[in-house]
């Protein structure tokens, strides 16, 4: 698996998610405002690393003060092309390595990324201080249900997953690049999604049972469940 993936003008990864999974960004929002309700941060300018198609921030800009600022970096030119459909006033998408730029924001967003990028520990020491606060939202791959199906490969060829965290190792991996932590909770796409297919539908209650009484339990063992850290 590599870059090409997904910076290739008409690339695989277009060709196996044509929306660019728009569909979930409106849900990583009302996650993403959340976390910034539940913590006393107020930021005027907010980058997003990895924006894709750029839902998740043209949604914070509808929900957000009129004050705040948008940018969204992406080395994918088909993410790019989708997302330059929702530019706005405020609300800006580049095609550029955001590693590379001179800027800084008070909230940088990343939202699913650092899974995928191949030298991901570089990759994250490298964004950590243009931001005063970054948020992540990161998949926890790793679960005994996932690792007894063998899905963590067909997640690798999918949506190229590259590496795989469960909660303890994502805290950790952040920790481990100079972040610090300071809030986080579980997003659970599994009873805010609808279930379509037979298993979703199966493991749902027993899912739902043992999450409201362990959750940790639950999600190390049936997973269907993210991590949302906020860190500075």
């Amino acid at each position: 698996m590599t870059e090409k993936m997904y910076t290739e003008e008409n690339s695989e990864y277009l060709k196996n998610n044509p929306t660019w999974h728009i569909e979930g960004s409106p849900w990583k929002a009302k996650q993403i405002l959340k976390m910034l309700n539940r913590n006393p941060i107020d930021p005027k300018s907010i980058a997003e690393v990895g924006c894709g198609a750029g839902e998740i921030l043209n949604q914070l800009h509808l929900s957000m003060p009129e004050d705040v600022i948008f940018s969204g970096y992406d080395i994918s030119i088909d993410a790019i092309n989708i997302a330059r459909q929702r530019e706005k006033d405020r609300l800006e998408f580049k095609y550029e390595d955001f590693v590379e730029t001179n800027k800084k924001f008070d909230l940088l967003l990343m939202i699913d990324v650092f899974e995928h990028v191949n030298d991901y520990l570089g990759f994250l020491k490298m964004c950590k201080d243009k931001a005063e606060h970054t948020i992540f939202h990161i998949p926890l791959d790793i679960s005994v249900i996932r690792i007894l199906k063998n899905e963590l490969i067909s997640s690798r060829k999918s949506v190229g997953h590259l590496h795989h965290f469960m909660k303890e190792t994502a805290i950790a991996t952040l920790e481990d690049c100079g972040y610090e932590i300071i809030d986080f909770f579980y997003t659970t796409s599994f009873m805010d999604f609808p279930r379509k297919t037979i298993s979703s539908k199966i493991t749902y209650f027993p899912k739902k049972i043992m999450y409201k009484a362990n959750k940790d339990l639950a999600v190390k063992l049936l997973g269907g469940c993210s991590l949302l850290v906020l860190a500075k």
